[in-house]
């Protein structure tokens, strides 16, 4: 395979996401880095999120129901869950876990992973 270099929008994306704070959907990473490189298209974001999530470099969030959202690979490494806003579509990291949920399945199965999305109004649309 071919060593890929670095392109100002590439790294205009990569920075996008680092600097989120949250899960973003391909339209966000594309407004967001578009103000830093206005000739960026959404097929090169999109290939730019492939190139990243193939290196490990940031994880799909999959949100029920919506378009799949991207964090950083350091983000997805710790356990947290998130919540999806009805209103603005964005989506956020929440941490903690309420735990106990082996005692929620069947007996005779073995729980092995869990994701849980809360659905709601963030603090901007509440």
């Amino acid at each position: 395979m071919t060593e890929r270099r670095n392109t100002r929008q590439h790294d205009a994306i990569r920075a996008t996401i680092e600097t989120a704070g949250r899960p973003l959907s391909i339209d966000e990473i594309h407004r967001a880095s578009k103000a830093v490189v206005p000739t960026l298209g959404v097929r090169t974001v999109y290939r730019a999120v492939r190139r990243l999530e193939e290196a490990g470099e940031i994880a799909r969030v999959i949100v029920p129901g919506q378009t799949d959202r991207y964090e950083t690979a350091t983000a997805a490494s710790h356990h947290h869950h998130h919540f999806h806003c009805l209103v603005c579509d964005r989506v956020f990291d929440v941490d903690g876990c309420p735990g106990r949920l082996a005692a929620m399945v069947p007996e005779g199965f073995v729980l092995q992973h869990h994701e849980i999305t809360l659905s709601g109004r963030c603090d901007a649309c509440a």
